[in-house]
């Protein structure tokens, strides 16, 4: 996306780079948005077709945005069709949009299928699925980089947009087709909105001071029980309870999801200035995103056998709180790797480099120099990001599982639209030298600097919470309470309460007699 919107929109980079990031971070949030939407108003069926057809008119927009398509598409006059400029603007604009709501649709009701028979698993299988998961995630990726990519940027160029609508359109075909093996109901229990719920009602009870009703509370979430005067029951505040001893791990995730969101944005950057050349062949640009998903198809099967070799001598495998600190390492070396890398792509000199149809003087350093960075990236991702979905299953009750892996999604989201936020206020601020329009130009290892720092700072703080999520022997376990105990519980209030008021009517009748 970077490349057409430099070269045929002619966004300046921060603004492409901004562009792709928040249609990531938005393509990352609608899956969260899409599910509660289909729980709780039009229903599974409804919102996949719904969501279906989006994705359908937003992949078939892009490729009405990319004409002329130069490469075929010229009339008897041999002038070639465009829109105008704002025109494609605004159907761009829309079309990703589509595409974003209608791909969070079809990822909230589809791809939790799979995690729906995980209730027995052991610590060693629920890893195994996360890894193993991950991997063909990242294996389509693969074959989509290194063909879309070429074919975008050598040989059709415009075209490219073309390939995912005729992709989206076959795979609705399938989903139609096998539509009737898509009845399994979750369970339910708990929903977002009675989670946030939890967390409101509790500031609320907190900043009106009702000490009266509740007297002091162990943690201020129980100002949400009724038994303390909130609105909400024991078994789900003691639940929401376990839930937000992750959030400190969720928070660390914003700042290490913008650092891998460089991938798409500071290093294609990077990669798009570089010597794209091997001989006679131009490199996809997509090629260096390959390189930063081999350490992940690499790493899976490896991490399989050296788990089951731990497990088979009767030793613990390493924890996957220490996992998550050292894929953070991982990142902050690949960030402050960039940033030597660009210092030495600049001191090479320019040559001539044709990119969709354009010339563009890049530095004739190969991009393969820039292949540290991304394969660190890549090690922490295949590091990371299992762990961490292991840690948010298994150590919650299994009736908001559901609701902690929306919040880890969240916090992925969230990272991107962070990494955007801080490309727009770093270029704002150094007046466009910390993420120049050209690289020579400016300072952008200034950039990747900054982020290195700040990443070492998480890394720091992970390391140092990392023992709360050490244990994951046991696992957690829904809190349930009789309606009896409910009872019981509320009757203690309200004697509590009467109580209160029995002694301050007779301290004040002794204040007034003396």
């Amino acid at each position: 996306m970077i490349l057409f919107c430099t070269v045929k929109l002619g966004y300046d980079n921060y603004l492409a780079a901004t562009v792709n990031l928040c249609f990531v971070g938005a393509s990352t949030l609608t899956p969260v948005l899409a599910g509660w939407f289909a729980e709780t108003c039009l229903g599974r069926a409804t919102v996949l077709y719904l969501c279906a057809f989006l994705h359908f008119f937003g992949t078939a927009m892009l490729p009405v945005v990319a004409f002329p398509f130069e490469d075929f598409y010229i009339d008897t006059h041999h002038m070639t069709h465009q829109l105008d400029p704002r025109e494609q603007q605004i159907l761009f604009y829309i079309g990703l949009l589509a595409a974003a709501l209608g791909i969070g649709g079809i990822r909230a009701i589809l791809c939790p299928m799979g995690a729906y028979s995980l209730q027995g698993y052991n610590q060693h299988q629920l890893l195994s699925f996360f890894n193993w998961f991950y991997w063909l995630v990242n294996l389509n990726s693969t074959v989509v980089f290194l063909g879309i990519a070429y074919i975008q940027q050598s040989v059709a160029k415009n075209l490219g947009f073309l390939i995912p609508f005729t992709s989206v359109l076959l795979a609705l075909m399938a989903i139609h087709m096998m539509r009737s093996n898509l009845t399994y109901k979750p369970k339910k229990g708990g929903s977002l909105l009675t989670t946030l719920g939890v967390f409101l009602n509790s500031l609320k009870m907190c900043c009106l001071h009702y000490r009266h009703l509740s007297g002091d509370v162990a943690s201020w979430l129980d100002r949400a029980k009724e038994n303390n005067g909130g609105c909400y029951s024991e078994t789900h505040v003691e639940n929401i309870k376990v839930l937000a001893k992750l959030f400190p791990l969720y928070g660390l995730q914003l700042l290490y999801r913008a650092c891998v969101t460089q991938i798409p944005s500071g290093y294609y950057v990077q990669t798009m200035n570089s010597n794209l050349h091997l001989n006679d062949l131009l490199l996809p640009i997509g090629t260096m995103n390959v390189i930063s998903i081999l350490p992940l198809l690499l790493l899976a099967p490896l991490m399989e056998c050296v788990t089951t070799y731990y497990l088979s001598i009767d030793k613990t495998p390493l924890a996957p709180a220490k996992v998550i600190t050292l894929g953070h390492v991982c990142a902050t070396l690949s960030v402050l790797v960039a940033g030597f890398s660009e210092l030495q792509r600049k001191a090479y000199p320019l040559v001539e480099q044709t990119l969709s149809g354009k010339v563009l003087q890049v530095s004739s350093m190969p991009c393969f120099q820039l292949a540290p960075q991304y394969v660190l990236l890549g090690l922490a991702e295949a590091l990371v990001t299992p762990a961490c979905s292991l840690i948010s299953y298994q150590l919650t009750p299994s009736h908001i599982r559901g609701i902690s892996l929306h919040f880890l999604t969240l916090s992925y989201g969230g990272g991107c639209f962070l990494g955007a936020f801080m490309i727009q206020l770093v270029h704002f601020l150094s007046g466009g030298n910390f993420y120049p329009n050209t690289l020579h130009d400016g300072n952008l290892e200034r950039f990747f600097f900054l982020l290195a720092t700040l990443m070492a700072l998480n890394t720091l703080v992970c390391w140092r919470i990392s023992y709360r999520y050490k244990d994951l022997s046991m696992q957690g376990k829904a809190l349930t309470i009789s309606p009896v105990n409910e009872k019981l519980l509320h009757y203690k209030a309200c004697l509590r309460f009467y109580d209160t008021l029995d002694r301050s009517y007779r301290n004040a009748s002794s204040e007034s007699i003396l």
